[in-house]
């Protein structure tokens, strides 16, 4: 703001988060029918955008079957005790960024 005495003007300051990208990829995991699949990515920040886990077209959220964690800049998936119906493409989106496997 600035103020002269009888005129006044003002201004505001916009902050943007710069855009995180994806640096370490998905990579393919076989597991074995029963065992947990572990699937880990790395960004270029941490960030405060929207990250999501899917199989297939289904985002997935931290559950029982399901835990997702973020470590700074690493997220990670771990399928518990995947099943032949677990079977298909994982992919994490973040911003307009995506990586599959």
């Amino acid at each position: 703001m600035c103020d002269t005495g009888d005129q006044q003007t003002t201004a505001v300051v916009h902050v943007k988060e710069p855009e995180a990208t994806v640096v370490e990829m998905l990579k393919d995991v076989t597991s074995y029918e029963g065992e947990d699949a572990v699937f880990e990515c790395r960004l270029s920040q941490e960030t405060t955008q929207d990250a999501q886990w899917f199989l297939g077209d289904v985002p997935l959220q931290s559950n029982e079957m399901n835990e997702i964690k973020v470590q700074g800049t690493r997220h990670t998936l771990i399928l518990r005790k995947v099943t032949l119906d677990d079977c298909g493409p994982i992919s994490f989106k973040v911003g307009q960024h995506t990586t599959g496997a």
